[in-house]
């Protein structure tokens, strides 16, 4: 008995380190996920007055706003951990390709299905080289250009969203907004970046793995060359008893 209380003491211990503040913030973005598939695949609500679109469009940018605040947060308490390092990038890519599949049937006349498939085609294309790098031992850290991408897709998912409702949006007097143009330019321009970034990220997983390869060559050929060869038994050195 006073084992299994050590037991289930120590698994809540486990569980209350793992889900800390950062964790609870990155599990919110994950649950906002089919929110937002909601609020944009129901008749709930209405396009009228653009509530549907506001709303969604709301939702998106609070729940990528906090892919910085989690990092932000467990990096300025020290509560980095396994299960925040595999939900973080996990909870992005949920998200992004949440959005852009919703989007193809919310909006297809400006994210048709090919431009949903290699964005997130993209997508898991990053991840599965970070796992064959990480079981090489090595990591391929987020590039500038790839965190730059993410800002560019949350710019193009909010204008797709609005341009649904909005054309052109008047701001003051004879201003106005041009939605569907923004997010026409933010869309071709993701799906530039996107591939540019696979390709960033390709050609430094390749010259990782080149190294890595080339490393193992050398050091296999030093221990060759530093390996003696034994000599092989002979038959003659077997005991001969002493002649009398």
């Amino acid at each position: 008995m006073e084992d299994n209380q050590i037991v289930s003491a120590g698994i809540s211990g486990n569980l209350r380190g793992a889900v800390n503040l950062p964790n609870s913030i990155t599990l919110i973005r994950i649950c906002s996920i089919p929110l937002l598939i909601w609020i944009l695949s129901s008749s709930h609500f209405s396009s009228e007055h653009g509530d549907k679109e506001l709303l969604a469009s709301a939702i998106f940018i609070a729940a990528s706003m906090t892919d910085g605040i989690d990092g932000y947060l467990a990096r300025k308490r020290g509560q980095i951990t396994t299960m925040g390092i595999l939900l973080d990038p996990m909870a992005d890519k949920l998200l992004i390709a949440a959005a852009f599949v919703t989007l193809v049937q919310f909006n297809p006349s400006l994210v048709p299905a090919w431009i949903a498939v290699i964005i997130i085609g993209r997508e898991f294309l990053v991840s599965g080289l970070r796992s064959i790098a990480a079981s090489g031992g090595f990591t391929i850290e987020a590039s500038e250009l790839g965190k730059f991408k993410m800002v560019v897709q949350i710019v193009s998912v909010v204008a797709v969203i609005l341009d649904h409702r909005w054309k052109q949006w008047p701001v003051y007097g004879n201003f106005i907004f041009p939605v569907h143009w923004i997010a026409y330019a933010a869309i071709w321009f993701v799906v530039c970046v996107s591939l540019i970034s696979a390709i960033d990220y390709f050609a430094a997983f390749w010259s990782k793995i080149d190294r890595q390869v080339s490393k193992r060559r050398r050091r296999a050929f030093i221990l060759s060359r530093r390996r003696k060869s034994q000599p092989a038994p002979r038959a003659a050195d077997a005991d001969v008893a002493p002649s009398t």
